[in-house]
């Protein structure tokens, strides 16, 4: 019974801190897109070839990162 009952709360835990971490990557790709800052196409300061590389990299790594933990 003791078994049982530990398998349900390992299951319910590692959905809790999946969807928590899902959670906190979609908030720090929208901050990245400057979705979350509130900032207009006119205050938001021009970004560089480098700064885009970089943006685009840390994007597709939290994708990758998503892709991973799902399972």
């Amino acid at each position: 019974m003791n078994q049982i009952i530990n398998m349900i709360i390992r299951q319910v835990m590692r959905q809790l801190i999946n969807r928590g971490v899902s959670a906190g990557f979609d908030q720090a790709s929208k901050i990245g897109k400057g979705k979350g800052a509130g900032m207009d196409e006119e205050t938001k300061p021009q970004m560089t070839g480098a700064e885009r590389r970089a943006q685009r990299q840390a994007r597709q790594s939290m994708k990758a990162m998503r892709r991973i933990s799902k399972f």
